[in-house]
């Protein structure tokens, strides 16, 4: 007899194991079905072994920092084979923890490739056999893989993507990035600070062209200033190798032509969904990703889509609030997806955090917006933790002063970047902001000597009329 189910969920990841437990806490008989680990991309491969190895070399650059405060150390050893292990233990521990908490919910967890051969009706491929399961609703949380450039030869030399790098054997003398997004530039920073030599090769104007420019430029001195090199306006046309060691061939935007050698390859050129778990339900696509609408409903009554496989923001909490969307439709409450407010977080050294739109998108959509920018260098709290640069920006329409975006650089700012959301989410005024009291000395107080200097300037501006 085959099981009967309300709602059946295909992917283990974030948004599909959040979606089965706020599922079974509203009464839903739910199965999950995960053909590799759960926890999918985000614990497995990508947010938490990169924030681990992250923890670790900024670590290691404090201790260098430490040098020059009067602290120091005998030589320092790198055991690469012990930073593996404890990244190991820390996904462990934590895929431990997702599959106590579906046990706990009463969730079937079904180990094995799952394919919808209906809405209603699902195969699951495991170790032992073929199984049947019968489901009311449908959700497809299949999540991406790395997306692979088509560069002349590619396929015959060896080469890592974020899939594969954190299982390196050793600490490489040298890396070729591909790629200068948030994944390329994360791993950047681990390897620059276990002394590998870093080239970052990206084809835009910019690192990270999606965000606030000023962000950009100061990232990219930073990095520069620690050692990494990054060509710009660069095409790879060409890989190949000799004797273990990769060249890159590319040229640049004035036609001249470079080549990059190192001993590791990495390519991180964005990620493709993964849609094969949903090919026989002849899904509408937008692009190469399962579209759907805002409650997340695919073109197929009963189907709903969450996370990576359908695009826009692919990010693990994007696809928690997506699939929150998603239950609450299935279970008869009407709710939309909102993404206007949805931070953004790259865990570089220094990190940079974002939510809303930036001054230049804000411009383009005809706003009438100003900004107000508060530099670390004036805070005491950022220079007595060996702080130099750094800032708070706020994009602010000029009428109410209320706030529409953030950009941050510096320490912590991705556990800041709430704050401005919070704002945001409560269409708050830069008024309320400077109104909050903050903790002093700390780095966030630079939100409220930001929001006091846009009431000065709105003040004055209201004077003058």
């Amino acid at each position: 007899m085959t099981t009967m189910y309300d709602l059946t969920v295909i992917g283990g990841g974030p948004g599909g194991y959040t979606a089965a437990l706020q599922a079974a806490e509203r009464g839903l008989k739910v199965a999950l079905i995960e053909e590799d680990f759960l926890g999918g991309t985000c614990l497995n491969r990508g947010c938490i072994p990169s924030k681990t190895l992250l923890k670790h070399a900024e670590v290691i650059e404090s201790i260098e920092q430490a040098k020059g405060w009067g602290i120091e150390t005998g030589e320092m050893v790198l055991s690469f084979e012990k930073m593996r292990k404890r990244k190991d233990d820390v996904i462990e521990k934590l895929r431990g923890g997702i599959a106590f908490l579906l046990k706990q919910g009463k969730i079937d967890v079904y180990n094995g490739k799952g394919t919808a051969l209906s809405p209603h009706r699902i195969q699951i491929e495991k170790q032992e056999g073929v199984e049947f399961i019968e489901t009311k609703e449908l959700m497809v949380a299949t999540g991406s893989t790395p997306a692979i450039p088509p560069i002349p030869g590619l396929q015959e030399v060896p080469f890592d993507t974020s899939d594969t790098i954190f299982d390196i054997p050793d600490i490489p003398a040298s890396v070729v990035i591909i790629g200068g997004g948030v994944i390329g530039l994360e791993l950047a920073c681990i390897f620059n600070s276990l002394q590998s030599k870093v080239t970052i090769i990206e084809a835009a104007p910019s690192i990270i062209p999606q965000e606030d420019e000023e962000a950009s430029k100061l990232l990219e001195r930073e990095l520069k200033k620690k050692g990494i090199q990054i060509a710009k306006k660069t095409t790879v046309t060409e890989v190949t190798e000799s004797e273990g060691i990769k060249a890159v061939h590319a040229t640049d935007d004035k036609g001249e032509t470079h080549i990059f050698t190192a001993e590791r390859l990495l390519v991180c050129v964005g990620r493709k969904p993964n849609v094969s778990a949903s090919r026989q339900l002849d899904l509408q696509l937008d692009g190469s990703f399962i579209k759907v609408n805002h409650q997340m409903q695919t073109s197929v009554k009963n189907v709903y889509a969450v996370g990576d496989v359908v695009g826009g923001y692919q990010l693990a909490h994007v696809a928690m609030a997506e699939a929150a969307v998603a239950v609450n439709n299935i279970c008869g409450e009407r709710d939309t997806m909102n993404t206007n407010i949805v931070p953004r977080c790259m865990y570089t050294l220094p990190e940079v955090a974002s939510v809303g739109l930036t001054e230049k998108e804000a411009k383009a959509k005809g706003l009438s917006v100003q900004t107000e920018r508060f530099d670390l260098s004036a805070s005491g709290k950022a220079l007595a933790a060996g702080v130099q640069t750094g800032f708070i920006k706020l994009v602010y329409e000029t009428t109410y002063g209320e706030v529409i975006g953030a950009t941050m650089v510096g320490p912590h700012v991705t556990e800041m970047i709430s704050e401005a959301s919070s704002f945001m989410f409560l269409e708050g005024t830069a008024e309320e902001m400077a109104k909050m009291i903050h903790p002093h000395p700390t780095i966030s107080e630079g939100f409220y000597e930001a929001a006091l200097r846009i009431v000065s300037r709105l003040r004055t501006s209201i004077d003058i009329k």
